[in-house]
């Protein structure tokens, strides 16, 4: 029980909890309502390797060991990632959290680190994909609602990112549909699939990773969202959001040097 002001509050846990839940409710579902290719093996091996990873290197660096961030990324890429070969599972894993440590700027990570970990696979040519999760409108709804749920609960203030780069890569996918006089239901079809969803919630969010500032953010989003546009409508590369958010990770120092603002860090939720 904490005090605040000499009365007593409820000390409530660590907010990415909420991100953890949603992201289990959506493999579980994965796994047992779509036939997506998501296993309990996949699950246990990606995060138990994102698990060991972060013990490895908090270790190395004498810094004190969290579950909750390794989690999010396997649970992440346990939604996300499809191979043949088991063993790029781990290193999926692996990349995404070594690359917490060892590509830092200003005391941040540079990139998400699952998103880290599916790019370098795709750059490396190995055999992997990214399974869109089109699981159908009705579930799709539900499914955003549990992400918007969880991201205002984590109370990171990232919901406007997510917010900006779903209308502008939104409004593109509209603008191009009205520009091809095509019907509705085809840009619709287009944004309502698993991997957008999470690539909004639980990547683009990610607020060790994004600007500071709130309008940096929001530019940051806009620059992202036009990227994954560009790379996946002109150039056919429809794992464009990813290689967008990558590329643009090189913009969150640049933005945090010019728009400054108190970095985020992740606290208990009740008054603080």
């Amino acid at each position: 029980m904490q005090v605040h002001n000499g009365l007593p509050m409820m000390a409530f846990p660590d907010p990415r909890w909420f991100q953890v839940c949603a992201l289990s409710a959506l493999l579980v579902a994965s796994m047992t309502l779509y036939d997506l290719a998501a296993t309990p093996l996949q699950a246990v091996v990606t995060i138990g390797t994102a698990l060991a990873v972060q013990a490895l290197f908090c270790a190395g660096f004498g810094a004190r060991f969290e579950a909750l961030s390794p989690a999010i990324t396997g649970l992440s890429l346990s939604i996300l990632l499809r191979t043949h070969e088991p063993w790029l599972w781990a290193a999926a894993a692996g990349l995404g959290i070594a690359s917490k440590f060892l590509l830092r700027v200003g005391g941040k990570h540079l990139f998400n680190p699952a998103a880290f970990g599916i790019v370098v696979l795709l750059a490396a040519d190995a055999d992997v994909w990214v399974s869109p999760g089109q699981w159908g409108t009705a579930v799709w709804l539900a499914a955003a609602l549990v992400c918007a749920g969880a991201l205002v609960l984590s109370r990171a203030r990232r919901a406007g990112t997510a917010a900006a780069f779903l209308g502008c890569y939104g409004g593109l996918i509209g603008m191009r549909a009205w520009w091809l006089e095509d019907p509705w239901t085809i840009p619709l079809h287009q944004v309502q699939t698993g991997s957008l969803l999470l690539f909004a919630c639980f990547m683009i969010t990610d607020p060790r990773s994004t600007p500071n500032h709130p309008a940096a953010r929001l530019l940051f989003a806009a620059v992202v969202a036009m990227a994954a546009y560009w790379l996946q409508f002109v150039w056919q590369v429809r794992t464009g959001a990813y290689w967008a958010l990558a590329g643009a990770a090189v913009l969150t120092p640049v933005l945090d040097a010019v728009l400054p603002a108190t970095r985020f860090r992740w606290q208990p939720l009740g008054v603080q």
